[in-house]
């Protein structure tokens, strides 16, 4: 894969995607394709981001009965993402189906799209998970139970917040993948994310991906906010 800092494509078609990426001339991205850009211009923003070298984390987070998920990762194999996502809720063997499902759609002699489980939702809070999913306990404790129930179901990690990070790899191991969403800067505004950390922070916590939106995206300058970002989660000083 291009890199591990994972750029969330959060806009609403193609042009705007465009005009986005069109000052990272040849740079190689690894970037998200989320509900909103997905749901609006379908299979078609896939190929088109496929064909320009970059790699592509299709992030539908699929929750359904098993079958619907399965037929439904058959399809999206085809378009060939790096990396795809469920909802870790949906329970062990709609995720062992996920896989089912990707396996029967992956082209022979190509690889498989990595497939992770969505744990908790970087803006839900401990709070918030007790009182309105009726999960008691930690949010840290939940987190890993969903990831340990990942890891059970075959699949190659989670998507979660770095604070979890550290007790997932040493509770399943390093080669369990961890994908953190809600990446700022220290002085950024966190927007409706509740569970936030630094680039610099996802890299001594262990990330083995970040996931940044807005703080590229909406930045006056996207490419230096980017190359800026990269730096830091490489550990690289200006």
């Amino acid at each position: 894969m291009n890199n591990s800092l994972i750029i969330a494509l959060d806009f609403p078609n193609l042009e705007e995607t465009k005009k986005f990426l069109q000052p990272f001339g040849s740079e190689k991205l690894f970037v998200k394709v989320g509900m909103e850009l997905f749901y609006q211009n379908g299979p078609a923003m896939v190929s088109y981001l496929k064909e320009q070298g970059h790699d592509v984390f299709l992030d539908l987070k699929l929750h359904d009965i098993p079958n619907t998920v399965k037929m439904a990762m058959k399809g999206l194999a085809s378009l060939g993402a790096d990396l795809v996502n469920v909802h870790a809720a949906g329970g062990q063997k709609m995720m062992e189906a996920a896989l089912e499902g990707l396996d029967a759609g992956t082209t022979g002699g190509q690889k498989r799209p990595l497939c992770i489980a969505v744990t908790q939702l970087t803006s839900t809070t401990e709070e918030q998970m007790n009182r309105e999913q009726n999960i008691l306990g930690s949010l840290e404790d939940a987190v890993l139970h969903y990831a340990s129930l990942t890891n059970a179901a075959g699949l190659d990690g989670v998507v979660c917040s770095t604070h979890e990070v550290k007790r997932i790899h040493e509770t399943i191991g390093s080669q369990f993948l961890t994908v953190t969403p809600g990446i700022r800067n220290a002085t950024g505004a966190t927007h409706d994310q509740a569970r936030v950390a630094t680039p610099a922070l996802a890299r001594e916590l262990g990330s083995d991906f970040i996931v940044v939106g807005r703080a590229i995206t909406k930045a006056d300058d996207p490419l230096q906010s980017y190359l800026s970002m990269k730096n830091a989660w490489e550990g690289i000083s200006c």
